[in-house]
């Protein structure tokens, strides 16, 4: 700590890495002895990441922005690796953050390990167990370099009790929540509709994963489900321009029931999760949203991160399957009680600021 001041540098990459940092900054820009360096990786190029989405969001602007994007996962992490250690040399701060399972992730823990900084990991402990995804790979090193886990549920801990976390390594664990949760909480209140919706009951879907996108049976079998449930009830679908053009080059023809819309902010996003009956969708973080939002869940993948949802029955996992898919939309119960504490309730950032705070004490 420089001067009484505990300097803060948090490496971020994607839009959705932004709004879960933002959580955790305006904690951060509560106490006069914290202070944040932001940087921005620039790994998913976003057009919409201007200066009105940050003054929307209500988020810091980053102090750095890198511009690295469009390359290898090799040549994107060694390029980000060795800009953030010149900033790191430069800056000295006393922790570096990093946030989920990003190449920028593993690039920002790697640097500061180098550079004997301390590392804090928030979303730590998730695991897939899928090594064929590069983000398995990346939230692995990344705990394993890390100096506090900062755990959003009891099964990531778990995970980490599993390889020896506990037992071997000198880590700090901490079970904080999901600063996921934070943000919804205080992004609902400026939830906005968005342009040319006109349907009102509907199921909200994504699709955007590249093992459900790049393998053609499995994007088949989940259009032919989506198109037969939407015989029911409309289907409301942000479709990213990269899945409507394999659609298109694929032949796979959608219903008129279903509504075809461009990718929505998070703002926007929030409000087709409130007013959405059910959620369907391969995304990793749709699928806690629809349970902070209280709404049903069916996950187009063959395994989730979020196994707690799954347990207690506000998610059920079916895959590709179409007639798997069909039978739980028509059959399946979900959980209606959502008063279980699975994410912290909104306080995670505030734990995490806290655990900051006090770490150097506890190792004296």
């Amino acid at each position: 700590m420089k001067n009484n001041i505990l300097k803060v540098v948090t490496i971020l990459g994607a839009r959705p890495q932004f709004i879960k940092a933002g959580s955790v900054s305006r904690e951060i820009s509560k106490y006069d002895e914290l202070e944040e360096v932001i940087v921005h990786t620039g790994q998913h190029f976003d057009e919409n990441m201007s200066d009105i989405f940050f003054d929307e969001m209500k988020i810091q602007k980053p102090q750095y922005n890198l511009g690295i994007n469009g390359k290898s996962h090799g040549a994107m992490t060694g390029q980000m690796l060795e800009k953030i250690e010149e900033i790191l040399v430069k800056e000295k701060p006393d922790w570096v953050m990093v946030y989920g399972d990003t190449n920028s992730t593993l690039a920002g823990a790697l640097a500061a390990s180098k550079l004997h900084i301390k590392i804090a990991h928030v979303e730590a402990g998730l695991r897939s167990f899928n090594m064929k995804m590069p983000e398995e790979v990346n939230r692995i090193l990344t705990d394993r370099v890390s100096s506090i886990l900062f755990c959003p549920t009891d099964s990531a801990i778990k995970n980490l009790n599993n390889e020896g976390f506990q037992n071997i390594f000198t880590c700090k664990i901490v079970k904080n929540g999901d600063v996921m949760q934070d943000g919804a909480i205080f992004y609902s209140e400026f939830a906005k509709k968005p342009d040319n919706l006109h349907v009102e009951k509907y199921i909200l879907s994504t699709i955007h994963r590249v093992e459900n996108t790049d393998d053609d049976k499995r994007l088949t079998s989940i259009v032919d489900a989506l198109n037969e449930i939407s015989k029911n009830i409309p289907i409301v679908l942000p479709l990213h321009p990269r899945t409507k053009n394999i659609l298109k080059e694929r032949k796979n023809v959608l219903s008129e029931n279903i509504h075809v819309i461009d990718p929505v902010g998070y703002l926007e996003m929030v409000w087709l999760i409130q007013h959405s009956s059910l959620i369907m969708t391969d995304s990793g973080g749709l699928q806690k949203e629809a349970f902070f939002f209280h709404k049903p869940c069916i996950t187009l993948r063959d395994e989730t991160e979020w196994v707690e949802l799954v347990e207690h029955n506000y998610n059920v996992l079916v895959g590709a399957d179409t007639s798997k898919i069909l039978d739980t939309y028509h059959k399946h119960v979900f959980n209606t009680q959502y008063d279980i504490d699975l994410y912290g309730q909104g306080k995670a950032s505030e734990e995490i600021v806290k655990s900051l705070l006090t770490f150097d004490e506890h190792r004296k």
